[in-house]
């Protein structure tokens, strides 16, 4: 039976075969369009894949060279565009990478003067105009293991003397009502020329040494080279810049050390130096610090001359307290020690001093400030000396950005001054008019600035100075002293 049916099928399926053989006219004739058209589009294809590698090759000829032509592919201009726009991204983050850190600032300062009650031979010495201008570089260091260090450097220059070298004449005290003032370029005030003032290297020692640094609460700074004594000792937020806050130097810096000329600075304010200071934050809100220094000091050891042989040695115990509801306030105590300085006579003794600076904030825009020095042993013109004042914020008249400061100050004369005669000159420095006193009591001196904030970067500060008792004069008249400071800062 099966065998039956397997035979049957094969007899229908030759029966098919002629049919299948032999295909109509029509069927024909649609496989051979469908054929042509199969051709057509493969030589389609063959046609693009050749355009394809063509372009390839020019991609990979574009690719391989580094310049743009005007037959290049917009692809590879395109990727020569972005390959660009990343190199130069590359190129400003390794700049960035190797400025970051690196502080630099700059100021120019501009002080017009005028004096009314100088005696009447006083010449050239009535108004005054000045300026000084200042840049600063701070560079660090890439750090040693834990201690990060850094290099500074300032440089400086200026013309015009103001009105100190007239005071100074006269036999006051206070004999450099204008701090700004500066020139380096010796007796020609014509020439112009700039100075390196500060040089220095400081390291920062995290403690205790080789510890794990994050948990340091402690820190040994050491700093050495040539530098600016102020900006390490006697500190005073209040009052220790003459190019925004007081100009007269009794209030920018403890008198004794600075118009008493204790800290025996060179002719342009400078002096080599070492400062190894002790930073302790445990309590990161009041910290405390000591600090010792020793400094060249005098005509020859300011200037790298023997700058060993009697140096000004310092210490200095700071601390910074939360007062008043948690406001901000530092205080500082410091000594001083010279087995050589110059008495009012002239002579050489031991001098030996103490020190006080206080500045407190008591309110959102009142700064309150003090300082104190006393001559413990030696003989200057005046011995002892006491300055305070406040700063107050425009804030409390919609000014945020100004300030108004008013201070005033006591220079005691010495008790060897008090019985010897002074002299002081009618004209500048090179007139023969002179004449004599005998010194009395104490000088006294106030001042009064309102900054006001003309931009971010430029301010202007009309001040006002009074001095009465000049050099211990009872019978000197009172000076009054106008001025108009410009200062821009960046």
């Amino acid at each position: 039976m099966q065998l039956a049916k397997l035979t049957a099928a094969l007899v229908a399926a030759g029966l098919a075969l002629p049919a299948l053989a032999a295909p109509d006219a029509a069927t024909l004739q649609k496989l051979v369009e469908r054929m042509e058209k199969l051709e057509a589009r493969n030589a389609e294809l063959e046609k693009e894949v050749q355009s394809l590698k063509g372009e390839s090759t020019k991609l990979s000829q574009a690719l391989e060279s580094p310049r743009l032509s005007e037959d290049e592919p917009e692809l590879t201009v395109r990727l020569k565009a972005v390959e660009k726009d990343a190199l130069n991204m590359k190129k400003a983050a390794k700049i960035a990478e190797g400025l970051d850190g690196i502080k630099v600032g700059a100021a120019l300062a501009t002080v017009a003067q005028q004096a009314r009650g100088l005696p009447d031979g006083i010449e050239n010495g009535r108004s005054q105009l000045n300026y000084r201008a200042d840049v600063s570089v701070e560079l660090p260091l890439k750090p040693l293991g834990d201690i990060e260090h850094k290099l500074f450097a300032h440089l400086r220059m200026g013309q015009g003397l103001g009105l100190n070298a007239a005071f100074s004449n006269l036999g006051h005290f206070a004999s450099a009502p204008n701090a700004l003032a500066f020139r380096a370029s010796g007796s020609s005030p014509d020439d112009s020329v700039t100075i390196l003032g500060e040089a220095w290297y400081q390291a920062n020692i995290p403690l205790p040494f080789l510890g794990f640094k994050p948990y340091s609460r402690e820190t040994l700074q050491l700093t050495f080279g040539k530098m600016d004594i102020f900006g390490f000792f006697d500190q005073n937020a209040a009052a220790g810049d003459e190019a925004k806050q007081f100009l007269n130097s009794v209030f920018v810096h403890n008198p004794l050390l600075d118009a008493g000329r204790e800290v025996g600075v060179d002719a342009n304010g400078f002096q080599p130096g070492f400062v190894a200071s002790y930073l302790n934050y445990f309590d990161k809100t009041q910290p405390w610090r000591l600090s010792v220094g020793m400094f060249g000091a005098g005509d020859r050891g300011s200037n790298y001359q023997h700058s060993l042989s009697s140096p000004l040695l310092m210490v200095q115990a700071e601390k910074q307290l939360k007062l008043f509801g948690g406001l901000t306030g530092n205080y500082r105590i410091y000594g001083w020690n010279r087995s050589q300085a110059a008495d009012y006579t002239g002579e050489l003794h031991k001098h030996t001093g103490i020190g006080a600076s206080i500045d407190q904030r008591v309110g959102d825009g009142i700064k309150l400030f003090a300082r104190y020095g006393k001559l413990v042993s030696g003989e200057l013109p005046f011995n002892q000396a006491m300055t305070a004042g406040a700063e107050f914020s425009g804030s409390y008249w919609n000014r945020g950005a100004d300030s108004i400061g008013i201070a005033g100050a006591w220079l005691q004369s010495g008790k060897g001054y008090r019985t010897s005669t002074a002299t002081a000159y009618l004209d500048d420095a090179q007139s023969q008019i002179a004449y004599s006193f005998t010194p009395q009591g104490a000088e006294k001196l106030t001042e009064i600035y309102y900054r006001y904030r003309m931009s971010p970067q430029f301010e202007l500060s009309p001040d006002f100075q009074y001095v009465t008792n000049g050099g211990g004069n009872s019978d000197a008249k009172s000076v009054k002293v106008f001025a108009l400071r410009a200062n821009i800062a960046y």
